[in-house]
């Protein structure tokens, strides 16, 4: 294995898209990455597939390294082992929606019982009651299953702003609907 300093000059150079400085790169550390990865996400195919992606970002992110008394190892695996946790996260959502599809109910969800009675004219007065871009947002967080952070980057407001809209437009619709 090569020295921080070595490491270092090959992650400069990459920085500056020598592939051969990267090819070098790879081979010094690509079994100490993989070890990382497959600790992680625990099948080999996967994190062979996840190895390629981490290259592929430091590829790209090569340029943002600075040189900070610290190993330059502690920066490749801090990138190898959060994309293995990304991996590992979508692996377990694609899982957590085939089961869904399995398990679901042929029933009508609340959502179609509500609208079936009256209790559909009461909610679409409640949502008209919440500011538009709270309305939308609860919807697309609870109907179509967005998570907080993809809601907050397409609405441009903190992660904890829009926590604070839906934890407060639920309360208002319960409060609506409870009249």
């Amino acid at each position: 294995m090569l020295d921080d300093d070595e490491i270092e000059r090959l992650i400069a150079a990459t920085a500056l898209d020598d592939r051969a400085a990267f090819n070098a790169l790879y081979t010094a550390t690509s079994a100490k990455l993989f070890g990382v990865v497959l600790r992680v996400l625990n099948n080999r195919n996967a994190a062979e597939e996840t190895l390629q992606d981490v290259y592929i970002k430091i590829w790209h992110n090569a340029g943002r390294y600075q040189v900070n008394g610290l190993s330059p190892m502690t920066w490749l695996i801090t990138i190898a082992r959060n994309t293995a946790i990304d991996a590992r996260r979508r692996k377990t959502r694609e899982a957590d929606g085939d089961l869904h599809e399995m398990l679901a109910d042929s029933a009508p969800g609340p959502e179609n019982r509500m609208s079936e009675g009256s209790g559909h004219a009461r909610l679409s007065a409640c949502f008209a009651e919440l500011e538009p871009d709270r309305a939308g947002a609860v919807r697309r967080a609870y109907l179509d299953g967005k998570s907080y952070a993809e809601l907050a980057a397409q609405y441009g407001v903190p992660l904890n702003t829009m926590r604070s809209w839906l934890r407060r437009s639920l309360l208002n619709l319960w409060e609506c609907l409870g009249r």
